[in-house]
C-alpha cells in the first residue's frame, strides 16, 4: 500500500483500542496510519490484515496501514490518538515529543494513572511534548464490540474547542461511534481510570455467584468513590453521570469482556494475581490504577473502602470474602454525600 504524505490522524499503538481506533477511521474518508512497535506485527497488518495477538479472530480493512517508524509518521500527521497502556505512555509520550509541533493536535485515549508520580496522562503530555492542543478521548468502548462493528459513544474533551471539533471530525462518517465533546479533562481522565477498580470488583462478585443486587451496590457505592477522589482532584462531578463515568462502569463492569472484570472473577475463584496476569495478552489498567489511586488516598487522607478492598484482594492476600465482609460491616452514612461535592 502507498504511502500518505499527508495523514488527518495517527493511531500511536497497535494494541486492541488502536486496532478498533484504526477499524473505525477506515470507515471515513480521512488519511491515517498506525504506529506500532514490532516489525513482525507491521507486516502482518499490512501483508495479511490481521492483529492475532491483539484483534484475533478479526480481519482488518485494508485501508489500515501500519508503520515503526514513529518520528517520521509524527510529522505527517495534523492530529495523533495515544492508545498506549499507562506504564510505556511516558516512554512513548517522550519519543513522540521528539517531533510533534506546536500546532498538532495530541489526544490520548489512556485510562489509568502513572504509578509512582499519580499524573493523568495529559499531564504527562505537557511535560514530555511542546503541544498545548492537548485532550482525552474516552468512554464504553469495548475494542472487542467495536471491532464486532457495534454502536458505541465517547466523549472527546479539551480545554479547546479547536481539539474537540478536530476529533470529533475524525469519526464523523463511521457511523457506528457517536462523539461528544466536554471540557473537563481532569472529570474524563479519573472517570475512566477509576471504573477499572470498581471492575476488579464487580468481577469478583460476579466470580462468587452474586447477582444483580450484590453489583449495583457496587456500582452506586464506587460512583460514590469516583465523585470522591475525582472533586478532590479538581473535577466536576457532574462529569461521572456522563459516558466516562456512569457509562463506563456499566459497561466495564458488566461485560466479561472487560479485561479488568476478568481478572477480578477468577480472583474470585481462587487463582494468584501473578498467574492471571501472565496468562493475559493485553493490560489489565486496574491493577496498576489501584495502587496508584490507594497510595495517593492514604497520602491524603481520603476514605474510599472499596479501593482499600480491592488493593488488598490484590497486593495482600485477601480472599473476596474477607473483602466483602470487610466492606459490608462499615458505618453507613448519607447515601448522597460525596455526590454533592462541588
Amino acid at each position: 500500500m502507498k504511502k500518505k504524505e499527508h495523514l488527518d490522524v495517527l493511531v500511536v499503538g497497535g494494541g486492541s483500542f488502536g486496532t478498533a481506533l484504526a477499524t473505525l477511521l477506515s470507515e471515513t474518508d480521512k488519511a491515517f496510519e498506525m504506529w506500532v512497535r514490532r516489525e513482525e506485527l507491521a507486516e502482518e497488518i499490512n501483508t495479511r490484515h490481521t492483529n492475532s495477538r491483539y484483534a484475533n479472530g478479526h480481519t482488518l480493512p485494508k485501508e489500515i496501514r501500519a508503520t515503526t517508524n514513529l518520528a517520521e509518521a509524527v510529522k505527517r500527521a495534523s492530529a495523533i490518538l495515544m492508545a498506549v497502556p499507562s506504564k510505556s505512555f511516558r516512554e512513548v509520550a517522550r519519543a513522540v515529543g521528539d517531533t510533534i509541533q506546536g500546532d498538532q493536535i495530541l489526544v490520548h485515549t489512556t485510562k489509568g494513572f502513572e504509578l509512582d508520580s499519580f499524573k493523568r496522562m495529559s499531564t504527562i503530555l505537557r511535560e514530555e511534548t511542546c503541544t498545548l492542543k492537548t485532550g482525552v478521548f474516552s468512554g464504553p468502548n469495548l475494542a472487542g464490540e467495536i471491532m464486532a462493528r457495534h454502536p458505541a459513544g465517547a466523549t472527546v474533551a479539551s480545554h479547546y474547542n479547536e481539539v474537540i471539533d478536530a476529533i470529533q471530525g475524525l469519526f464523523e462518517g463511521s457511523g457506528r461511534i457517536r462523539v461528544y465533546g466536554g471540557h473537563d479533562v481532569v472529570g474524563t481522565e479519573v472517570g475512566s481510570a477509576f471504573k477499572n477498580i470498581i471492575a476488579l470488583a464487580a468481577g469478583a462478585s460476579d466470580g462468587m455467584g452474586f447477582g444483580d443486587n450484590t453489583k449495583s451496590l457496587l456500582l452506586t457505592r464506587g460512583l460514590s468513590e469516583m465523585a470522591r477522589i475525582g472533586v478532590a482532584l479538581g473535577a466536576d462531578v457532574f462529569t461521572f453521570s456522563g459516558l466516562t463515568g456512569v457509562g463506563d462502569l456499566m459497561c466495564t463492569c458488566a461485560s466479561p469482556l472487560s479485561r479488568n472484570h476478568q481478572v477480578g472473577a477468577r480472583l474470585a475463584k481462587g487463582e494468584a494475581l501473578d498467574d492471571i496476569l501472565n496468562s493475559m495478552t493485553q493490560v489489565a489498567e486496574g491493577v496498576p490504577t489501584t495502587k496508584a489511586v490507594q497510595r495517593y488516598a492514604e497520602s491524603v487522607g481520603l476514605d474510599l473502602p472499596i479501593v482499600k478492598a480491592v488493593y488488598r484482594l490484590l497486593f495482600e492476600d485477601w480472599k473476596v470474602p474477607d473483602a466483602l465482609a470487610q466492606l459490608m460491616d462499615l458505618p453507613v452514612g448519607d447515601e448522597l454525600a460525596a455526590l454533592r461535592y462541588r
